[in-house]
This record gives structure tokens, C-alpha cells and sequence, in this order.
């Protein structure tokens, strides 16, 4: 990863985590934490953390749950409730050992439902949250996604791609296929957080987004508490960071700008 970001493996609750931290450009300046998509980590991030801390002056924390990455790895699949885990017991742990008060939240996908449950339901202040991707919501679409996902990696192209960031791509795979395709997440929903989320939200999504329609952005509209925002982008598919990241770091900054200045 580019930029000032200095590496470190934390131990957090029990679990070796990979992390990456980078300071502001001042004492208080807010700090963006980056919660990774369902197959990310920190390598994964590429660039747009250290474009985002640039263009705002703000310090930024990147971490690998525990199975991806080089953080720690899974010794078992994931259970159904993995996300609540760890937006509600990993990440408060997480923010208290970096001293991190009163961040911004940057997620994408699972890391997108991961903010939105913590800023929910941990009761810790937030100054915002940004969600890239979000699902709060089994559908259709996802379980298609999925399915072409496990297809491309046991033909081997997304295999040899995910070895070169995570210790161990075939757990870190399965753990997360697996468990979006078992029957206890037919019913997965964390609607139920969203009326408790107060602070700003800015939701982006690509239009062609195989796995998820803009439902979910419906649904997070007309369930937080506070002021929410979309960025659509058409022609963009599961990673908008990635596939438009001048457009995106153009938004998400200027998002960033009015919430470090709003207090």
C-alpha cells in the first residue's frame, strides 16, 4: 500500500490481525477506517486509502478481518452472524487499541454491512459512515453472484488472483462462499439497525453490480435516522473504487471535507 501507512500485526481479541495505519495531517485530524469486501484486505485496497488520507489531510486505519489477508488464518468456516461479530466485538476492540475516536467509516460490501451494523447497534459516536456495495438483505442477485464467484474460482482464474494477497485463498474462499450459500443465511437482515444510524451516510453503487440491486440502497434510505446521500454509477459494476476511482475519490472526498468540518 502507497502512501505513509505504517504495517503492523495487532492482536485483537485473541486473533493476529494485519493492519496498516497512516497519521493525518494534524493531531486531530478524523481518521477513515476501511472495512474490506467480502474477499478483500489491505493489499486489496490497492492505492484508495492513501488517495483519500491525501485529499482530505485525514488519517486512516486498513485492516484484515481474521481469514483474510495476512491476518491470521481461518481454521473454520464462518458462522452466520460473522458480520455482527465483528462490527459489534472485533471493531470496537480494533478502534480502542489505535485510540481512534469518532471515525469515519469507509465499507464495501461486507464491510459496508459490517459499518452500518456497528453504527447501528455498538453505540460508540461515529462522525459518518460511507458504504460502497452495501447488502442489508439477502437477494436473488447475491446468491448469483455468489454462484459465478465459486465458478471462476474452482476453474482457477480468481484462485490465482486471490493467492497473491491472502495466506491461505482456499479457506479464505470457501469460508465466505460457503456461508452466503448456506441455508441458516436465507434470511440474513440487518434492517433492524439502520433507524438507530443518526450521522450522515453516502451510499455508492454500480449500476451492474452482480451482487445486488439498488433495493439496497432503497432500504438503507428509508431506514436511517439521519441525512443519506447515493452516488449511482452507471457502466460499474461490484467495486466502484476500483473500476471508476477518480469519480469515487472525487464524491467520498468531498463527503469526508463536510464531516471533518461539521464539528
Amino acid at each position: 500500500m502507497s502512501g505513509r501507512f505504517t504495517n503492523s500485526t495487532v492482536t485483537i481479541n485473541g486473533i493476529d490481525l494485519e493492519t496498516a495505519f497512516q497519521n493525518g495531517n494534524s493531531p486531530d485530524a478524523p481518521v477513515i477506517v476501511f472495512l474490506h469486501e467480502g474477499l478483500g484486505c489491505v493489499s486489496l485496497w490497492r492505492d484508495f486509502p492513501a488517495r483519500l488520507a491525501a485529499a482530505t489531510g485525514c488519517a486512516a486505519l486498513v485492516y484484515s478481518r481474521y481469514g483474510y489477508g495476512r491476518s491470521a488464518v481461518c481454521q473454520r468456516g464462518f458462522d452466520p452472524d460473522y458480520m455482527h461479530r465483528e462490527a459489534l466485538e472485533t471493531l470496537p476492540a480494533l478502534l480502542d487499541h489505535f485510540s481512534v475516536s469518532n471515525p469515519i467509516f469507509y465499507g464495501h460490501s461486507d464491510g459496508a454491512s459490517i459499518a452500518l451494523i456497528h453504527a447501528g447497534g455498538a453505540e460508540r459516536v461515529l462522525r459518518g459512515v460511507i458504504v460502497e456495495a452495501p447488502h442489508v438483505f439477502v437477494e436473488p442477485e447475491s446468491i448469483s453472484g455468489l454462484d459465478m464467484a465459486r465458478e471462476a474460482f474452482d476453474t482457477g482464474a480468481l484462485k490465482e488472483g486471490l493467492a497473491r494477497h491472502h495466506s491461505d485463498a482456499e479457506r479464505t474462499f470457501r469460508a465466505w462462499n460457503d456461508v452466503w450459500r448456506g441455508p441458516a443465511f436465507e434470511n440474513w437482515n440487518i434492517e433492524a439497525y439502520l433507524s438507530a444510524i443518526t450521522v450522515p451516510v453516502l451510499m455508492i453503487q454500480g449500476a451492474e453490480d452482480a451482487y445486488g440491486t439498488l433495493a439496497q440502497l432503497d432500504a438503507i434510505a428509508a431506514g436511517v435516522a439521519g441525512p443519506c446521500d447515493r452516488l449511482v454509477l452507471t457502466g460499474c459494476g461490484h467495486s466502484p473504487h476500483r473500476e471508476m476511482a477518480d469519480r469515487v475519490l472525487e464524491r467520498v472526498a468531498d463527503c469526508v471535507t463536510s464531516l471533518s468540518s461539521a464539528l
